[in-house]
């Protein structure tokens, strides 16, 4: 398989530590689950996360998204 490929296994499901600007490594894999849409996100794009939530997120939409359903 490339490296390159979206066709995700389940073993590919990373869990990370989310933390402020960066994330921790606790189970490697390639991809991990966005909070709102449970879309398969690459590591490689992951930009997005709350290290309050402890939970990833697909992109800009779905962390705003997030965080008005939690602060509002």
């Amino acid at each position: 398989m490339n490296a390159h490929d979206r066709d995700f296994g389940a073993n590919d499901l990373a869990k990370l530590h989310y933390g402020d600007g960066e994330y921790a490594v606790l189970r490697p894999g390639r991809y991990v689950v966005c909070a709102v849409t449970g879309q398969k996100v690459p590591l490689e794009a992951l930009r997005y996360w709350s290290a309050e939530l402890q939970e990833a997120y697909a992109g800009p939409a779905e962390s705003l998204k997030r965080w008005q359903e939690t602060q509002g």
